[in-house]
């Protein structure tokens, strides 16, 4: 049974940082993609980051290019998401979601929710002071 299950969000300041992780069971990680989404209460589910298995490549949105990064460790099975400089607007539940193929589906220059075959639960990130 594939799983995928985030951790590592919580309550930040402004200007902050966070490391989400991304645990993934019952498939080999370095078989897929893996992408970090977000979801505001009222707004869609935004594409934030991926990293491909077969290259490494990533892709971030232009909301988070600078500030996000995203890395992978195979042997653990695990993504990272190392979210610095947070602002109010990170707030959101953030989830880590995984397409069945080994590069990130990015079309049209951004990552789709509807290109992702599994994902988890989510992790809350709020940025408050």
């Amino acid at each position: 049974q594939v799983q995928l299950v985030e951790s590592g969000g919580g309550l930040v300041q402004p200007g902050g940082s966070l490391r989400l992780s991304c645990a993934a069971s019952g498939f080999t990680l370095d078989d897929y993609a893996i992408g970090w989404f977000r979801q505001a209460p009222g707004k869609e589910r935004e594409g934030l980051s991926c990293i491909s298995s077969s290259d490494l490549s990533t892709y971030y949105a232009d909301s988070v290019k600078g500030r996000f990064t995203i890395s992978r460790d195979n042997a653990k099975n695990t993504v990272y998401l190392q979210m610095n400089s947070l602002k109010p607007e990170d707030t959101a539940v953030y989830y880590c979601e995984a397409p069945r193929r080994r590069r990130c589906p990015v079309e049209d220059g951004r990552l789709h929710h509807y290109n992702m075959d599994y994902w988890g639960k989510g992790t809350l990130v709020t940025v408050s002071s």
